[in-house]
């Protein structure tokens, strides 16, 4: 009987031990294999360096990680809906997903501009400070004054292909697009002239 106690004692001593190791660390990205990926895989749609390509696509370099790595995940999962993309992340692993998304975060964005100069002081108003009368926040409040964002919860816009993010805003709008229940709300509230102006506004911030 005291042997099976001290046997009883040394394994409960063990999975304690055990239960309180450090989780251990996410495995370092390789940004070589994302590199690869995106030559194999997204070039033909996002250029193989993630820059300025189609104006109907986003321009993934400097976006942060995270939030690349999330809509990968969302893609995959359904949660976001776009028949390519879906296509595109189905066979990706974990892996695959962290390192492309590394390798576009470790790019510099290039400069953008706005093209409408008719509309740049409405879209730096309501990216100031919002549209006070129908709550509407101001853009700035969550994704910096330079549109910089916050890695894993708001994408960096600073830049971004102005058409992009009209057609993301309006699919917020109109409930195509539903993995992100805050900007759901604020498209909600906005009518055409005021996404428009907004998204072409960031195109040239910097």
């Amino acid at each position: 009987m005291k042997t099976v106690a001290i046997l009883l004692s040394s394994l409960l001593l063990a999975t304690v031990a055990q239960a309180n190791e450090p989780a251990a660390a996410p495995a370092k990205p390789d940004l070589a294999k994302g590199g690869a990926l995106s030559t194999q895989v997204c070039a033909a749609c996002h250029t193989a360096d993630g820059s300025r390509g189609s104006p109907a696509n986003p321009i993934l370099q400097g976006q942060h990680a995270e939030y690349l790595a999330k809509q990968l995940a969302d893609f995959k999962s359904g949660k976001r809906k776009n028949a390519v993309m879906t296509a595109m992340a189905a066979p990706l692993s974990e892996e695959d997903i962290r390192n492309v998304s590394a390798f576009y975060a470790s790019k510099t964005a290039k400069p953008g501009f706005a093209k409408s100069k008719d509309t740049v002081a409405l879209g730096e108003k309501i990216w100031r400070g919002g549209i006070a009368e129908r709550n509407v926040p101001a853009c700035a409040a969550c994704h910096g004054p330079t549109g910089s964002g916050i890695p894993a919860q708001y994408p960096r816009v600073g830049a971004q292909h102005g058409d992009y993010v009209e057609a993301q805003m309006v699919a917020f709008r109109s409930g195509a697009r539903t993995n992100n229940a805050v900007m759901n709300g604020v498209a909600a509230k906005m009518n055409d002239k005021e996404i428009k102006a907004v998204s072409d506004y960031v195109a040239g911030l910097r």
